[in-house]
């Protein structure tokens, strides 16, 4: 088993970025972490055959949470892939399958009410983005501590960010793949923007809960692979 970095760079507001997925490979099965956001598909699906690896082996999706940077691309892949199995926690499952409208649109609505002029705008585009999300369903719903893929990969709840994020602790690669419940900033793990954290507080415990795991790689979504 291995865990791949999957750099990919787009541009923002006239500016280079990037997000860091991760693919795990094992046994020639892969498994993706997160998708990007909408319109990734083509992105990621280069970084994977750059790799040398074949879409046909892509069996997994694990998403780590709702926000739209890492479930834009979701609804592509399961068209395009309808045989990948979509797992993903319970409380995320019912905002990525459009049951229950997303926290993250919930605290977006209400910040536009309060917004300085010169960010409304902005606000109100952050708030369609959210809206324009298609919804999926989820196959495998896991809760804190279930085993998954074939008993190597551990699920460790990590709420904070969401109510619902979810981390993934690999303990023969002694890795954590964070999602969002930390960043790699500045040679340091760190708390993924505190002005969108629905609780610091939780998001903070979370931090402090991965670390613990004393792995001595941490593959984050934002600003890529952090080694001890």
């Amino acid at each position: 088993m291995k865990i791949l970095e999957l750099p990919i760079e787009f541009e923002f507001n006239g500016q280079k970025n990037y997000i860091y997925p991760s693919l795990i490979v094992s046994n020639n099965e892969l498994t993706l972490v997160d998708t990007g956001y909408t319109n990734f598909l083509i992105l990621i699906e280069n970084e994977i055959l750059k790799n040398g690896y074949e879409m046909k082996n892509l069996k997994n999706i694990i998403i780590t949470h709702y926000d739209d940077d890492h479930i834009g691309s979701l609804h592509d892949f399961k068209e395009k892939y309808p045989w990948i199995n979509i797992i993903a926690s319970e409380i995320e499952s019912k905002y990525i399958s459009g049951e229950m409208k997303s926290e993250r649109l919930v605290q977006a609505e209400e910040m536009l009410e309060n917004m300085p002029k010169e960010e409304i705008e902005f606000g109100k585009w952050f708030i369609q983005q959210l809206k324009n999300l298609k919804h999926i369903p989820i196959d495998e719903k896991v809760h804190d501590g279930d085993m998954i893929l074939d008993n190597k990969c551990r699920v460790v709840a990590t709420p904070g960010h969401t109510s619902g994020h979810i981390s993934l602790y690999i303990p023969s690669l002694k890795s954590v793949i964070t999602g969002d419940a930390a960043v790699h900033k500045n040679y340091e793990l760190v708390v993924a923007n505190p002005h969108f954290c629905l609780n610091v507080e939780k998001a903070q415990q979370s931090l402090r809960n991965i670390k613990n795991l004393k792995a001595e790689t941490y593959y984050c979504y934002h600003g890529g692979k952090f080694t001890l």
